[in-house]
C-alpha cells in the first residue's frame, strides 16, 4: 500500500514499509501480520501502564460524552480545572499551570515566561539564557535554541538564538587530567563564573535529575541542587524540563524534590496522560505569575496560546492517571523494580561494542562503541537506529536507538517478570547486531 505519511527522524529512502500496529494490550504492540513486539520504549517514553488501560479509556470516553472541547479563551472546564490544582500539590513551590499539547511546546512556554518575567520587573537587560551541553528540549526553535544537539539541529543554527552552554560531568567520558568529582566542580565554577560577570543573565535551563535524547547522562548526586544554589545566589530564573524525567521515570513522582532543587517554572509533559492522550503543562512559581499582573494597557499578559489548551478529555485521563499512581503505588513499584536491571549491567558490559551503561529508576541507555579502550562510538553516519529495530523485531522487542545509544524506557508499570524478559531479549539483539555495527 502506498502511504503519504512522512516518519518523524527518518531518511525515508532506507525504509521501504512500516509494520503497521493494530492493537496494543498491556506492554504488547501487535502489527497487521500477527506479530507482537514488547514496547521497550513506552511508544516515545510516554506510556505508563502499558495499553488498553480500562481506567483510562472508560476516562476518555465519560468525559467525551459530555464535553470533547471547549476553548480557554475567556472559558474553563471542571477536568483543566481539579487538573492544575492537583499538579500544583504535588509540585511544590509551584502556583499556576499553563496547558499546552506537547513537550516542545511546554518549553517554549518556560522560555518565554523567563524572559518576559525581567521585562515585566523592568530589568530589559536580563535576556539570555544558559544551558547545558547536549541538553534536549524539544524540536522547535526556541527548545533547540536552549537544548541544542548539533547532530540533529546543526542546519538551523543560523536561525536559533545564542545560548551560553556549560559541559556537564558525563563519567563515562572524563577529559584528561580530571577526576569525576573534579570535572563536576570544573562545570559548577563555570556556570558560578559566568553569572559573577555577566548581569544579563535571565535563566539556567536544564532537564531535571538526566540528560535523556542527550545519551542517558545521570546526573551526579547534588549537582542540581548546586546549580539551584548558584541561581539563587546571582538572581537567575531556574526552569526545569521533566517532560521526560517526571512523574516516576527516574524513580520519584516529580524529580525535582528528589533533586531538592525547587525551580522557578517546571515543564511536564509525555507521561502526564499516562500516554494516551497529547498534553503537557509549564508550572510557574507565585513569583513569576505575580509578574504578569497588571492593568491590560500595560501588557504584561502572556501573549501565548494554543488550540486545544486545556482540553477536557486530555485533562480526564490525566486526572485518572495521577488517581492511579496513588491506587497502585507505582512509585514504590518503579524503585522496587529499578534493582531488575542492575542484575544485568556485567552482561551487557561483556559485549565487546558496549562502552557503557547508564541507569536511573525506568530508564537506561547503553552505549555502543567500535572500541572499548578508546570509547570510540558507533559512527553516526551507520544507521544504528534501523539495525536495532529489525533485530530486535526479530527477537520480539520494538527498541529505538539515539545515536550510539541503545534505549530502554519500558511503560512503567512493566510486571518484573516482562522487564526480566526485555532484558534478555536486549541482550540477545545485541549479540545478533555486534556484527553490523563493529
Amino acid at each position: 500500500m502506498n502511504s503519504f505519511i512522512w516518519h518523524p527522524n527518518t531518511q525515508m529512502k532506507e525504509w521501504e514499509t512500516f509494520d503497521k500496529i493494530t492493537h496494543a494490550k498491556g506492554v504488547w504492540l501487535f502489527d497487521s501480520k500477527g506479530n507482537k513486539m514488547l514496547d521497550a520504549v513506552a511508544s516515545m517514553w510516554c506510556n505508563v501502564w502499558g495499553h488498553s488501560k480500562k481506567d483510562l479509556i472508560k476516562a476518555i470516553v465519560k468525559q467525551s460524552q459530555k464535553l470533547q472541547h471547549s476553548s480557554m479563551f475567556n472559558l474553563t472546564n471542571a477536568p483543566a480545572e481539579n487538573l492544575a490544582e492537583k499538579l500544583v500539590k504535588i509540585s511544590p513551590g509551584m502556583h499556576k499551570v499553563f496547558y499546552s499539547d506537547n513537550g516542545s511546546s511546554s518549553m517554549e512556554i518556560a522560555i518565554k515566561l523567563a524572559l518576559q518575567y525581567w521585562q515585566n520587573v523592568g530589568e530589559n537587560q536580563k535576556s539570555r539564557i544558559v544551558t547545558l551541553e547536549n541538553g534536549y528540549h524539544g524540536d522547535t526553535f526556541g527548545a533547540m535554541s536552549v537544548g541544542y544537539v548539533p547532530e540533529f539541529f546543526g542546519k538551523f543554527k543560523k536561525q536559533l538564538f545564542p545560548t551560553i552552554q556549560i559541559p556537564a560531568p558525563n563519567k563515562y567520558r572524563i577529559p584528561k587530567g580530571f577526576t569525576f568529582s573534579d570535572y563536576e566542580n570544573f562545570c559548577l565554577d563555570k556556570i558560578e563564573n559566568h553569572f559573577s560577570k555577566d548581569n544579563k543573565i535571565a535563566a539556567f535551563v536544564m532537564e531535571s535529575g538526566a540528560q535523556v535524547a542527550g545519551g542517558v547522562l545521570i546526573f551526579p548526586k547534588n549537582f542540581q541542587k548546586k546549580i539551584r544554589k548558584i541561581c539563587k545566589t546571582y538572581d537567575v530564573l531556574f526552569v526545569l524540563d521533566e517532560i521526560a524525567t517526571g512523574f516516576g521515570r527516574l524513580g520519584s513522582m516529580v524529580q525535582y524534590t528528589e533533586q531538592k532543587s525547587t525551580p522557578d517554572i517546571v515543564a511536564f509533559g509525555k507521561m502526564l496522560t499516562g500516554g494516551y492522550l497529547t498534553m503537557a503543562a509549564t508550572l510557574a512559581s507565585k513569583k513569576i505569575y505575580n509578574s504578569f499582573l497588571g492593568e491590560f494597557n500595560e501588557k504584561r499578559h502572556l501573549f501565548h496560546g494554543h488550540t486545544y489548551t486545556g482540553n477536557p478529555i486530555a485533562a480526564a485521563v490525566s486526572l485518572e492517571n495521577l488517581k492511579l499512581y496513588q491506587k497502585e503505588n507505582l512509585i514504590k513499584k518503579i524503585q522496587k523494580k529499578s534493582k531488575i536491571f542492575e542484575k544485568y549491567y556485567d552482561e551487557f558490559l561483556k559485549f565487546e561494542s558496549v562502552g557503557d551503561i547508564r541507569h536511573k529508576g525506568m530508564l537506561m541507555g547503553i552505549e555502543m562503541v567500535t572500541n572499548k579502550k578508546t570509547k570510540t562510538p558507533i559512527h553516526p553516519n551507520k544507521s544504528i537506529n534501523k539495525i536495532f529495530f529489525e533485530i530486535g523485531k526479530k527477537h520480539g522487542i520494538y527498541l529505538r536507538t539515539l545515536g550510539n545509544i541503545v534505549m530502554l524506557v519500558p511503560p512503567l508499570a512493566i510486571s518484573e517478570k516482562e522487564l526480566d524478559l526485555l532484558l534478555n531479549r536486549t541482550i540477545q539483539t545485541i549479540r545478533s547486531a555486534q556484527k553490523h555495527i563493529l
